[in-house]
């Protein structure tokens, strides 16, 4: 795990210094660099596997220069077989410069498509920026769910990149604004669609998706692009709840051990609710399986009373792990906020809890497990249950906005560029089914850009990185084949297949049958609830402020105090030094 930077054509090695500098949180533990008249690349790292062989950028005898941000889970079967290659570390990094030679070296002026073939058989998650220096290609790629971000900006003909946008302060040219388009969308869907980022003119590598660019006159050129894997739901026509239960629960044993690979602690996320919890009851098994340490537990909550912090004692207690607990302190907020607004790059502040969890996790760990992923695939929001009533939310949102984009998001019309993957996002277009659904909010944003941004950017924070088993191919290859009642059943809860898979661990019925709660409003209601009254009367004025989306904010305070923080911090720059910085004084200075 780790934070990239690059610039290509007419690049400044000092802007990528200062840009690496930005990500240091991202990567302690050491930083390197790598230019020529072209490009310029930094890295910083955080030591995960092979802790002292595995600095990058990691240059290959074919001449190429690799940095990424992620893990390669199969990097050992990849090392199995290319033993022809002559390895210089023992980390799963390099298997990727391997494939690249073996793919490419018969190949002049490789394109996208052939970039695709070797892609394709990385298991893992990642973000990577590989220089070709004899065919002058930069090569952009992003794993096929989108688990490790990679951003993108051009600034008079050259192009930077980068794991945060906060790293685009760094060029003196660089200003930014908000992406007005963007957010209104953010703020209908609930998560920014597509490519789109709140900044304007940064966008997104799209997930499993490799981008070739080059230099032409000294400015930088994308010559292709090209989508190696797209997870799509095929369900089976048939289900037999005992061979498939086991097949589906074995698959996530499976993702779990491959995500033990680590020579530093890895602790687990416990939240108390089902996905969470069966994380910590197959991590136990999958330890014994692979031959790992059995991992620590990390739940955080308002209060001992809280639903959450009883149900994840419970789990500890039955699977006899190892527990730390810490309650939220009353000025959690307060205190949390304006680190909230800088680290995750958007408006939700309801997650503040990730904060002080993974605050406490990193003086322990340097890797957590996690349960993310799960609703996404196996339909566990209570919007699913009625899709007409949320295609009517959706609908209502837009009919409120106070502007001309409204017309264009209610229609099938949206420009095909580089924020956006689709003309149409109308939610009468993707709501029509479950499985239109989940395929949309896979494909879209909601997994990629909220849940998944989440975890990465307030993990990353404290140097810690955070794994997704259930987005492992193990478990993905039988879980995307489920029927749609096998997800969400016309009666009974949601979740059906995965709850049938976890009754067969050790945990308690209570556990495994437990109804879905919001994750940030569930862990800390009483102190949100708080927050917001106690900077009601700021709420209200940025809300009046954005006359273009007022209506909606009306109904979203978290959002509209989320909104005022991100003007203050990300727009006016306070989030470069954010020290002896209120809540009260950002806010006051937009308003």
């Amino acid at each position: 795990m780790c934070g990239i930077s690059g610039m290509i054509g007419s690049p400044e090695p000092s802007v990528v210094r200062d840009m690496t500098r930005l990500q240091h949180h991202r990567g302690p533990d050491g930083t390197g660099f790598w230019n020529d008249e072209n490009i310029s690349l930094g890295h910083a790292r955080l030591a995960i596997v092979d802790l002292e062989g595995s600095p990058q950028p990691i240059k290959s005898d074919h001449g190429c220069i690799l940095i990424v941000n992620g893990e390669i889970y199969n990097y050992q079967q990849l090392r199995d077989g290319n033993r022809e290659y002559p390895w210089n570390t023992s980390g799963d990094s390099e298997s990727i410069l391997a494939l690249h030679r073996n793919a490419t070296q018969k190949i002049t002026q490789p394109t996208a498509d052939d970039h695709c073939n070797w892609l394709k058989q990385l298991d893992g998650m990642f973000a990577l920026s590989l220089w070709d220096p004899v065919n002058k290609q930069l090569i952009l790629a992003r794993d096929e769910m989108g688990i490790k971000p990679l951003l993108r900006t051009t600034i008079d003909g050259s192009l930077l990149f980068a794991s945060e946008a906060k790293a685009f302060h760094a060029h003196p040219q660089y200003q930014p604004q908000m992406d007005m388009e963007a957010l209104l969308a953010r703020l209908v869907w609930e998560y920014p669609l597509d490519a789109t980022s709140l900044f304007h003119g940064v966008h997104q590598v799209r997930p499993g998706t490799v981008e070739v660019w080059s230099v032409k006159d000294g400015n930088a050129r994308l010559e292709s692009s090209s989508q190696f894997s797209r997870p799509v739901f095929n369900p089976s026509d048939s289900w037999d709840v005992n061979q498939s239960s086991s097949l589906l629960l074995d698959g996530f044993i499976e993702s779990v051990g491959q995500r033990l690979m680590s020579d530093v602690p890895v602790g687990i996320v416990l939240s108390g609710g089902l996905d969470s919890s069966l994380v910590a009851a197959v991590a136990r098994d999958a330890a014994k399986r692979y031959g790992r340490p059995t991992p620590a537990c990390w739940t955080v909550a308002e209060s001992e009373d809280n639903p959450d912090w009883m149900a994840a004692e419970l789990v500890a207690s039955s699977l006899d792990l190892k527990h730390h607990q810490s309650i939220m302190d009353l000025d959690s907020f307060s205190r949390y906020l304006p680190s909230l607004s800088w680290h995750g790059e958007d408006l939700d502040v309801s997650v503040l809890f990730f904060q002080p969890l993974f605050q406490k996790m990193s003086k322990v760990v340097r890797v957590g497990l996690c349960g993310q992923g799960a609703d996404e695939i196996h339909a566990g929001y209570p919007r699913y249950v009625d899709l007409k009533h949320h295609q009517q939310q959706l609908e209502s949102r837009i009919s409120e906005l106070n502007h001309p984009f409204a017309a264009t998001l209610d229609s099938d019309s949206l420009p095909e560029d580089s924020r956006w993957w689709v003309e149409d996002h109308r939610p009468s277009t993707h709501l029509s089914s479950l499985q239109n659904t989940l395929q949309f909010e896979i494909d879209h944003g909601q997994l990629s850009n909220f849940q998944l941004r989440l975890v990465d950017r307030h993990s990353m924070a404290h140097s810690l990185e955070v794994r997704v088993p259930f987005l492992g191919r193990a478990h993905r290859q039988e879980a995307m084949k489920l029927p749609m009642n096998q997800r969400l059943p016309e009666s009974g809860l949601e979740k059906k297949a995965l709850r049938s898979a976890a009754a067969l661990t050790d945990l308690p019925d209570s556990v495994v049958y437990r109804k879905k709660l919001p994750a940030g409003t569930a862990t800390s209601p009483t102190l949100l609830s708080s927050c917001l009254r106690e900077y009601e009367s700021q709420i209200q004025e940025i809300t009046s402020r954005w006359t273009a989306c007022e209506k909606v904010l009306r109904r979203q305070p978290e959002i509209a105090l989320g909104l005022g923080l991100f003007e203050s911090i990300h727009l006016h720059g306070h989030g470069l030094n954010l020290q002896n910085r209120t809540v009260d004084d950002l806010l006051n200075e937009v308003i």
